[in-house]
């Protein structure tokens, strides 16, 4: 087995080994009906890999910039709910995310854009139960080196626009992947309307949300419907 196999999950090396027996145009047919299955899997892969470098203490997530050459950089971060124990209680938990950082160092400026990729657990906004949710947006910033960053920053209105002191030799990104992943989490944070009523909703509560919806579109408004008997009441 190939080394690099052995620090994959446990579990994977059997898919991986099973996968082996299967012929070319078999491996075809099941790829394309299981698709998003190999897609988890790749993931949990690159997640374990990621995992292993310890990605949890603040200095790996800070650039020494004044080293690096001009032109493009990337880096990749790992990050899980380690990370969010500084920031207090969050909206979410079991976050398995991948950040993936594009670093564009020009003369006087950089440009970075952050990719992030993973899952999260958060509790569902329409039956309260435990759901699953995929995360993944992009976000820029320009950081300009300047010799009073801290009035610049004040005075600038851009969110996206970062002003550091000439003096600064490191990038600190904690706090923007931090912000990052907060923003990556839809606003309304339910299963779509075709995975309602699956294994993973609360099934009660959904009942009784269909109850009350039947009941408004009839004119009946579930709130008043008990104060029905004092309408004439004198």
């Amino acid at each position: 087995m190939p080394a690099c196999i052995h620090s994959l999950p446990k579990g994977l090396h059997f898919i991986i080994a099973g996968l082996n027996q299967i012929k070319p145009a078999q491996l075809r047919k099941h790829y394309e009906q299981n698709q998003f299955i190999f897609a988890d899997i790749a993931f949990s892969a690159n997640f374990a890999i990621l995992k292993n470098s310890a990605m949890n203490s603040r200095r790996a997530f800070e650039i020494a910039f004044v080293g690096l050459k001009p032109g493009i950089h990337e880096f990749d971060y790992f990050i899980d709910d380690k990370f969010f124990a500084p920031y207090g209680e969050q909206d979410f938990s079991n976050g398995k995310i991948k950040i993936k950082l594009r670093l564009d160092k020009k003369s006087g400026f950089m440009l970075l854009k952050f990719d992030t990729d993973g899952y999260a657990d958060v509790e569902c906004d329409r039956c309260g139960n435990a759901l699953t949710l995929k995360l993944w947006d992009e976000f820029n910033i320009v950081v300009k080196i300047v010799e009073d960053p801290k009035v610049m920053n004040s005075q600038e209105e851009d969110p996206d626009i970062y002003y550091i002191s000439k003096g600064e030799s490191h990038l600190h990104l904690a706090d923007w992947i931090y912000e990052f992943v907060n923003l990556s989490i839809p606003l309304q944070k339910r299963c779509n309307d075709i995975e309602m009523g699956g294994p993973q909703c609360n099934k009660e509560v959904l009942e009784k949300l269909k109850e009350m919806e039947d009941e408004s579109k009839k004119g009946v408004n579930p709130v008043w419907k008990g104060l029905d008997k004092f309408k004439n009441f004198e």
